[in-house]
């Protein structure tokens, strides 16, 4: 009873994190797009644009900010794993536990927690780019850090629960 609720959490998290992922994967063909059309425009038309530089640059926040839950469910993550890979499957399970709960998590929390406050100020004040002919939505990308960091934490949650269930397969029976 107690698994069933366990995965349906973790199938709740992991279909969220899957729809923005594969929702942002399409951004980074339109930042290749956009950045071809920046260096054509530069070098043979002699011709610059800070907002369509700065585009790309929006783009690449996003596709990160929004990205990195997405990346951790697919195990996508860089590891060090000269000893890992030599681990078996439970040992490996523990660590990755382990390894959630030490630093996955309370970093997620810290970087929630301290990005309020810069980011309610920058929704406050409609913050825009400094630079002249820059665009005006400074504001929604930095909106996507507490988005990561929640994305993030949630996707920890579902790795430590998916860890766990497959620790006490018979758990709630």
């Amino acid at each position: 009873m107690i698994s069933r609720y366990l995965q349906i959490a973790t199938t709740a998290i992991d279909t969220t994190n899957q729809i923005t992922g594969k929702a942002i994967a399409w951004l980074t063909l339109v930042m290749v797009v956009v950045t071809c059309a920046v260096v054509t425009a530069r070098y043979l038309f002699n011709f610059g644009s800070i907002g369509l530089q700065e585009s790309v640059i929006y783009m690449h926040g996003a596709v990160f900010m929004l990205g990195i839950a997405f990346t951790l469910k697919e195990q996508g993550h860089v590891r060090v794993d000269v000893l890992y890979e030599k681990f078996p499957p439970r040992v490996k399970v523990c660590i990755d536990i382990a390894g959630h709960l030490l630093f996955l998590i309370p970093f997620s929390i810290f970087i929630l927690w301290t990005s309020l406050e810069y980011v309610s100020f920058s929704w406050s004040l409609r913050e825009s780019s400094g630079q002249p002919g820059g665009l005006p939505g400074v504001y929604l990308i930095k909106g996507l850090i507490p988005a990561m960091a929640f994305l993030l934490l949630l996707q920890g949650i579902s790795e430590i629960l998916k860890g766990f269930l497959s620790l006490t397969p018979g758990l709630g029976k």
